[in-house]
């Protein structure tokens, strides 16, 4: 196994034990979203197909929830800059 077989390894595990975002895993290892994607759909399918069946789990339910993430972010943005622009300016 060479260094990027591990790493793609090492994504899934950390996906699959912590059921997180390919962002939140990115911002872990501190390398890219697209890193990421590229190593855990493509390369860990051949290395490892057990645990690629595990993570397609975890981002199957990612991307089915996804609008529901971005849909809260934004309600609670909204939130937070109508809390500011209400504040009495002296």
């Amino acid at each position: 196994m060479n260094d990027i077989d591990i790493r793609a390894v090492e994504l899934g595990k950390y996906i699959v034990e912590n059921a997180c975002t390919v962002r939140a895993a990115a911002a872990h290892f501190d390398i890219g979203k697209s890193t990421v994607h590229k190593d855990v759909t493509e390369r860990l399918e051949k290395i490892d197909p057990e645990l690629f069946d595990s993570v397609r789990k975890v981002l199957d339910y990612n991307l089915s929830v996804r609008h529901l993430r971005g849909g809260e972010a934004t309600r609670a943005r909204c939130a937070e800059n109508k809390k500011h622009s209400q504040r009495p300016q002296t």
